[in-house]
């Protein structure tokens, strides 16, 4: 099954003060390390959609870039899917500034929608909703069809009794980066 994914890359950091994503981490940056993390786990399509400060930083990185300069979440989703190829049968809903995601669990989440588990995987920790979540294609359409002020918890709620939930072993799931400390916390 061909599953892909889009990484949610075109906030305005502006709880950071600077631009996360290229924030250093280990040998990378923020976003360099979901990208590795992501191919790590043999996702070989994936939709990076970001601001133009972030594209122009990213060129080295083997991935396809749609532009999103609003920010906006429900917005960078859409534009996501609406990029996917057409042989895409799931995409899993990533968080760029998630950087100590593990390949393991993105796998854990994959294998849920190819054991026909559900058409939405979502990995939890200790009973709690995490990143990245996966949705399978024929789903896609209605996301594309929400408007402002719906969300993505509008939609996740609306079928959560149709969630398989993933159960991983690391709150890594829950973790990503919106102020200075959590990057001095969760930083290497």
């Amino acid at each position: 099954m061909n599953i892909s994914a889009v990484i949610l890359a075109a906030g305005k950091s502006t709880r950071m003060g600077q631009q996360k994503m290229l924030l250093p981490w280990g040998n990378t940056t923020v976003l360099g390390k979901v990208i590795q993390t992501l191919q790590a786990a043999e996702v070989e399509d994936i939709v990076l959609v970001t601001n133009s400060v972030i594209a122009k930083e990213v060129t080295s990185y083997k991935v396809r870039v749609t532009l999103n300069d609003e920010g906006e979440m429900l917005n960078s989703v859409q534009l996501g899917l609406s990029a996917q190829k057409p042989s895409a049968e799931a995409a899993l809903i990533c968080l760029g500034d998630q950087p100590q995601m593990e390949a393991g669990c993105v796998r854990q989440v994959c294998d849920g929608f190819r054991e026909g588990k559900s058409r939405l995987v979502v990995p939890s920790y200790q009973m709690r909703r995490g990143h990245p979540w996966l949705i399978a294609k024929e789903l896609w359409g209605e996301i594309l069809r929400l408007r402002p002020p719906q969300s993505m918890r509008d939609f996740l709620n609306a079928h959560s009794d149709e969630i398989f939930y993933m159960e991983c072993a690391s709150p890594a799931t829950l973790q990503d980066l919106d102020t200075p400390a959590d990057y001095l916390k969760y930083n290497p």
